[in-house]
Order: structure tokens, then C-alpha cells, then sequence
């Protein structure tokens, strides 16, 4: 999978993408990131980037014409000559098949269900919410190309023309979509198969997949946690069993997998009613559940 992002600040990255899980995956040929410097694209001695305002105000907006050519050398249409050529490709007949071909072989008119495996995104103030889902979906593509805002933000003609999704990691203003761009780089690039030590990592924790959708499994071997079903994740703890005073919780080192995973269940359900309420309304709950989140609510006073 690659990342490329589109920045008048490339050097914010380095630090960033030069440790952890990311500089690994990279090594590993799992991820790769371009970075492509805005400026790059002027033709004038400032190599001017952003402008005033039509219609006045503070601030300053990035201009089109450094945008879309950034785009362009990356190999990026506008949107409508993509869905032109996607509609052109899904009405050709389609290859043939061969004897030979596995389970995840993919055609022509596959990579058009994903814009050629290709999406542009704006990192903005007014972007939908980027949650784990989002990020999930993300993973399932080739090629990624994030935009970062700046000043007062993107003359939207580039999200009208080139932008398939824009996204906020907030409600809250950043001085530029840099830090935005980092956080959905790491979200989505520890998502990508091979890229985390244990595939299990990343099912098992705070806004994950449901039980039904669990795919590390092993056969014989009773599982002591529940997916997260868009849940928060569980408390964790660790040797030594005392601390400050206070006892690890004795039913996680009795070895019983099944008191340890109605334990967990319930402490999911007890952060998320407590810090995340709102994440209960679309969470994949099971009667259990139900009758659980009646109980905590109940000690609660709700």
C-alpha cells in the first residue's frame, strides 16, 4: 500500500514516519509514503501557494492551479474523467477467466469498485468524522493520496474536482492538515496485513470488528476476549500483580478463558458507558450484553 501526501511542509514528517511500527513497515516493503512538496509545483520566484480570500476575510486559501498539477504528477484525474473511465471498463467485456486464477485475484472491473484501488482525500475542519471503520475501509486500497490543508484551507474547486472524501480527525482546528494527515497514515497503515507482529492486534481492541467478523481464531484454543463491536477496549494490566496498593484483578491469572472473557465484556461495556456513551447506540450487542448494560446502568443510577 502507499501513502502519498501533498504538503508545504514535508520536513514535518520525518521525525514521525522515522520510528515504530511505520518506519518498520516501510523497511519491510509493506507501506510505502511519498512526500511532495506544494511549492514544487509554482511557477513564480516566490513559489506562492495561497492567496486572499474572494468575498474578504482573515486568512489565506491554498490555491488551485499548485494542487491539481501536484495531483496530476501523481497520475490523478479529475473525478469525472475517472468515473468516465471506470463506466468505460465495467461496459467492456470482462477477461476471461483462467482455471488458474485464486480467491484473490482481481480484475479490471474489481479495481473499479474502488476507483482503481485510488482515493484522494482532503484533511479539513469540515470533513466527515474519520473513525476505525473509515480507516478500515481505507486499507483495502492501493494507493491513498492526502492533501493537507492550510491557513484558512483548499479552495474547495480541488475538493469539488479531485477530492473523493474529506476528513476530520476531530472537532477542532488544527494549524494545518500535517498532523491530521500523520494520524491517518498510522490508523490505516497498521490495518495493512503483515504490518503488526500479531493480526490479532488489530481485532481486538477499542472500536473493533464484532465476534462474527473475528478472523484469528484458533481451532481448540477457548478465546478470552469478545470483538469490541465498536466498543471501547477493556482495561489491560500487567506484572506485578501489586501496585501503588492496588491488586491486578484475580479472575484475569486464574487461567479460566471463559470468567476471563465475560470479565473483559462487562469492563468493555463499563468504559464505554462511561466515557463513549454515544458509541453504544450503533454497537454490535448481543442479549448479554443488553442484560449487562441494564445492570451497569442500574448501579448507576441511569
Amino acid at each position: 500500500m502507499r501513502f502519498e501526501i501533498i504538503t508545504i511542509f514535508p520536513g514535518f514528517f520525518a521525525g514521525i514516519f522515522e520510528h515504530g511500527i511505520v518506519r518498520r513497515a516501510q523497511a519491510e516493503g509493506l507501506v510505502g509514503v511519498g512526500l511532495h512538496d506544494l511549492r514544487t509545483f509554482t511557477h513564480d520566484r516566490h513559489r506562492t501557494v495561497d492567496d486572499r480570500p474572494f468575498g474578504g476575510g482573515e486568512g489565506m486559501v491554498l490555491k488551485p492551479e499548485p494542487l491539481a498539477e501536484a495531483l496530476k504528477s501523481l497520475g490523478i484525474e479529475a473525478k469525472a474523467a475517472r468515473k468516465e473511465e471506470q463506466e468505460r471498463i465495467l461496459r467492456s467485456p470482462a477477461p476471461q477467466t483462467h482455471a488458474f486464477a485464486g480467491p484473490h485475484s482481481r480484475s479490471a472491473q474489481d479495481d473499479t469498485s474502488n476507483g482503481g484501488g485510488t482515493r484522494v482525500i482532503l484533511l479539513s475542519a469540515q470533513g466527515r468524522p474519520f473513525t476505525q471503520s473509515v480507516a478500515r475501509e481505507l486499507a483495502q486500497l492501493d494507493r491513498v493520496v492526502l492533501i493537507c490543508g492550510r491557513y484558512e484551507g483548499v479552495d474547495e474547486r480541488i475538493n469539488e474536482l479531485y477530492c473523493d472524501m474529506e476528513l476530520s480527525i476531530g472537532d477542532y482546528v488544527l494549524s494545518g492538515g500535517e498532523l491530521a494527515t500523520a494520524v491517518v497514515v498510522d490508523t490505516v497503515m497498521r490495518l495493512v496485513p503483515g504490518v503488526l507482529g500479531n493480526e490479532a492486534s488489530g481485532e481486538f481492541e477499542s472500536f473493533g470488528v464484532a465476534d462474527a467478523e473475528i478472523s484469528t481464531d484458533e481451532e481448540g484454543v477457548p478465546r478470552s476476549q469478545h470483538g469490541a463491536g465498536g466498543l471501547l477496549d477493556y482495561p489491560h494490566y500487567t506484572r506485578p500483580a501489586e501496585f501503588g496498593g492496588l491488586r491486578a484483578p484475580d479472575v484475569l491469572m486464574n487461567g479460566d478463558h471463559l470468567q476471563i472473557r465475560r470479565w473483559r465484556r462487562e469492563q468493555q461495556l463499563r468504559k464505554t458507558c462511561k466515557n463513549r456513551p454515544d458509541l453504544l447506540d450503533h454497537a454490535a450487542l448481543s442479549d448479554d450484553d443488553r442484560r449487562l448494560l441494564d445492570k451497569i446502568r442500574s448501579e448507576n443510577g441511569d
